[in-house]
C-alpha cells in the first residue's frame, strides 16, 4: 500500500526528519530533474522554465533548475508571484509555484498549447487536502511528489491535473501514515486461497432485496456474489423471488411484513448477509432492517434502501462488522450533511459515529474504519457511473467478507476488483451485468488455488 498524508500530517513528518532541511531539499531536486530529463528525452538544446514560489516547494525546483543547467539545459527560473500571465515558450515547464498546504485562489500563468508540465509535489493550486482547484491550474503531464501520496492527488479534480505520479522517497518516515492507497500487490495476499477441504455453506451469502418489481437490484448482488467466490447464495425476497432469477441463486419467499424473524432463524449458517438491494423504501421495512443490522453474529453489507430506511439512527444498530456504502446522497442521510470537500475526513468521521465500516463511493473509493485507518481505491472511471453498479459491488464486498477477509479490507479489495472489472468493460455502453461477467478474471489475477 502506498501511504496517503494530508498537508498536516506532511509538514509533521517534515518537522520530525533527522535530516535537516536542505538536505531533504537536495533530494527532492534531484528526483525532480531526474523526471524533467525523462520528459525531455535528454538535456543538449532543450529549454525548461521553473516556475518558483517562495516556500519549500519553490526551492525545490530551484534546486532542481541548478542540477539541469549542470546538465547542459537552458534554464529560466521565474518568480511564480511576478511571473507573466504567458509563459515563454520552452520544452518543459516546471510547476514549483506553490506545494500541498496551498490555501487560497491562484490562478497560474498561460502555456503554450502541447507545452509539457511537471509538477512539484502537486499542480500550484490545488488543495492537498482536498482536491480542489483554483480558477486556473496547470494540468501536468507528471507530478513527483515526496515521501507519500497526498490526497489532493487521488482525489478529484486534482488528479486529473496531475497527470502521472510519480513517489520519489527523499528519505522520510511515513509509516505514522494512518491512510493508504490500495495496490495490485495488496490483493495478492488478502484475496483468500480457496481451502481444499471447502463446501459451498463455508462461503455462504444471503441477499436480502428485491421487492416485487425491484428485482433487478438484488439479481444484480446475489449475481456478482457468486461470481466473486461465494458458494451458495441464497436471495430473500419480501414479497417473493421472481422465476427469472439467476439460475444458481436460491430463491426464498419472505413475508411482505416482519420478515426479519425468518432471516435470524437461520442467519449464522451464512457467512455474510448484503441488505438493501431493491428492498424498497416502505416503512413497515425499518423494523426488520434494524433488526438485521443489529446482530453481531454475521457481517452485514448495508446499501441501497436499507440506508435510507436507517437513516441518521443507523449508529443505534450498527457494529464493528457492519459496512455502509453510501453514496453522496445516502451520506447525507446517514450523517445528516452530504460529505464536505474533505472527503477523508469526513468518510473517517462517519465511521467514528456509526462504529462501522463506511465506503464512501465516488471517482476514488473511501474506506474508513472506526479507528480512523483509510484505504482508498482509485480503479475505475467514469463507466462505472450507471444504474445497478453499486449493487454489484455490495455483492462482492459480501462474497469477499464470506470467503474469510475482515469487513474492512474486503470493502477496499471490493471497489478494486470493481473498478477492475470495469476497466475490462466496453469504452461505451458498459452496463452493470457487463460487471458481473469481469469479476472471475479479475479474481483469478489474485486468487489462485
Amino acid at each position: 500500500m502506498i501511504p496517503v498524508v494530508t498537508p498536516e500530517e506532511m509538514a509533521a513528518i517534515d518537522r520530525e526528519a533527522p535530516e535537516p532541511v536542505e538536505v531533504l531539499i537536495g533530494r527532492a531536486g534531484w528526483a525532480v530533474a531526474r523526471a524533467a530529463l525523462e520528459l525531455l528525452g535528454g538535456a543538449y538544446g532543450r529549454r525548461v522554465v521553473v516556475l518558483a514560489g517562495k516556500g519549500n516547494n519553490g526551492n525545490d525546483g530551484r534546486e532542481a533548475a541548478r542540477l539541469l543547467r549542470a546538465r547542459g539545459v537552458r534554464v529560466s527560473v521565474l518568480d511564480a508571484l511576478a511571473a507573466p500571465t504567458h509563459l515563454p515558450a520552452c520544452d518543459l515547464v516546471i510547476d514549483a509555484a506553490f506545494g500541498t498546504g496551498f490555501r487560497g485562489a491562484y490562478r497560474a500563468p498561460a502555456v503554450v498549447p502541447g507545452q509539457r508540465v511537471l509538477a512539484v509535489d502537486i499542480p500550484s493550486g490545488v488543495s492537498g487536502l482536498t482536491g480542489e482547484a483554483s480558477e486556473r491550474v496547470l494540468r501536468a503531464d507528471r507530478t513527483v511528489t515526496f515521501a507519500a501520496l497526498k490526497p489532493g492527488l487521488v482525489l478529484e479534480p486534482g488528479a486529473s491535473y496531475a497527470g502521472v505520479v510519480e513517489l520519489a522517497d527523499i528519505g522520510l518516515d511515513t509509516s505514522s501514515a494512518s491512510a493508504q492507497l490500495v495496490e495490485s500487490a495488496d490483493l495478492a495476499s488478502w484475496v483468500p486461497r480457496r481451502d481444499p477441504s471447502a463446501h459451498k455453506w463455508r462461503s455462504a451469502v444471503c441477499v436480502i432485496g428485491g421487492s416485487p418489481g425491484m428485482e433487478g437490484a438484488a439479481a444484480l448482488a446475489a449475481s456478482a456474489a457468486l461470481r466473486a467466490g461465494a458458494g451458495y447464495v441464497r436471495w430473500a425476497s419480501p414479497g417473493g423471488v421472481p422465476a427469472a432469477k439467476p439460475l444458481e441463486v436460491v430463491g426464498v419467499e419472505l413475508p411482505p411484513r416482519g420478515w426479519s424473524s425468518e432471516v435470524l432463524a437461520d442467519h449464522r449458517r451464512f457467512r455474510a448477509l448484503v441488505l438493501g438491494n431493491g428492498l424498497g423504501l416502505d416503512d413497515g421495512h425499518r423494523g426488520d432492517v434494524r433488526a438485521v443490522v443489529a446482530q453481531r453474529d454475521v457481517p452485514v453489507v448495508v446499501d441501497a434502501d436499507a440506508i435510507t430506511l436507517l437513516g441518521s439512527s443507523a449508529a443505534e444498530v450498527a457494529g464493528p462488522s457492519t459496512v455502509f456504502t453510501p453514496h453522496d446522497g445516502e451520506f447525507a442521510r446517514l450523517a445528516g450533511a452530504p460529505p464536505g470537500p474533505d472527503r477523508l475526513g469526513s468518510a473517517r468521521a462517519l465511521a467514528a459515529r456509526l462504529g462501522a465500516v463506511v465506503l464512501l463511493k465516488g471517482p476514488a473509493t473511501i474506506v474508513a474504519a472506526p479507528d480512523g485507518r483509510v484505504l482508498l481505491s482509485a480503479t475505475g472511471d467514469a463507466r462505472l457511473a450507471t444504474l445497478g453498479t453499486g449493487d454489484v459491488l455490495a455483492g462482492v464486498i459480501g462474497a469477499l467478507c464470506a470467503t474469510g477477509l475482515d469487513p474492512f479490507r474486503a470493502a477496499a479489495t471490493a471497489a478494486f476488483i470493481h473498478g477492475e472489472a470495469g476497466d475490462l468493460g466496453w469504452r461505451r455502453g458498459l452496463v452493470a451485468s457487463d460487471l458481473v461477467e469481469h469479476l472471475p478474471e479479475v479474481l483469478g489475477r489474485y486468487a489462485a488455488d
